[in-house]
């Protein structure tokens, strides 16, 4: 039986065949690595859940999306039913990277009149002396691109959890500030049987305050 979630994410991952995306999601929900990896054909599904904060466990439905063009036109269709994104580049290979705007132009542009939270990640950091793409660049593109930036390596596990922590707990405040909702028809966001009422931030501080100060007889 599932375990009670409040809320499910869906999340795909974006990038180049052999940037390693199969590789980080079997790190993240099996907690394995291998060295050989079949290439995804059309998609794949994975999913695990996340203890957001005390009481919010979120459920991810990530789906691994295969980078080669022949694919593409089955790959375009989950676009509109995710609400997160990892645009996932290689470091020891250029070409990754400068395909980094087509997929996130191509994606954001299919999925209008709505939005997608990204998070961009450059993949293989364990092979340092092999890189090709510079913190700095990297950083600059996700900066352009209004997105946080994180460098993993599935094989030492490095950073892994964090990225797919970091995505999110954006999606989740996002929510929370009223700018993601649940909507008839789309997958990218559902409730569970135990949702939880969200409130911005500021919100959250009055109403502690106010049942502090309901609750007090001094």
């Amino acid at each position: 039986m599932d375990i009670l979630w409040q809320y499910q994410f869906r999340i795909i991952l974006l990038g180049d065949s052999t940037v390693g995306k199969s590789s980080l999601l079997k790190r993240f929900t099996d907690g394995i690595y291998s060295d050989v990896a079949d290439p995804t054909v059309g998609v794949d599904f994975y999913a695990r859940s996340l203890d957001i904060e005390p009481g919010v466990k979120i459920k991810l439905q990530l789906w691994d999306t295969a980078g080669q063009e022949r694919f593409r036109s089955i790959t375009t269709s989950y676009y509109r039913n995710s609400v997160g994104g990892l645009l996932v580049f290689d470091l020891t290979n250029r070409k990754t990277f400068d395909h980094v705007r087509e997929w996130h132009k191509e994606v954001s542009e299919h999925i209008l009149p709505h939005h997608m939270v990204y998070i961009l990640i450059g993949h293989k950091s364990d092979l340092n002396k092999d890189r090709k793409v510079s913190r700095d660049e990297a950083e600059q593109l996700a900066a352009e691109l209004g997105i946080r930036y994180v460098e993993t390596s599935a094989k030492c596990n490095s950073n892994v959890d964090r990225a797919f922590e970091l995505l999110t707990r954006d999606i989740y405040e996002l929510m929370k500030m009223g700018e993601i909702v649940t909507r008839d028809g789309w997958d990218g966001v559902k409730s569970g049987l135990t949702a939880k009422v969200l409130y911005p931030a500021e919100d959250e501080e009055e109403l502690a305050t106010a049942a502090a100060e309901k609750g007090c007889h001094c």
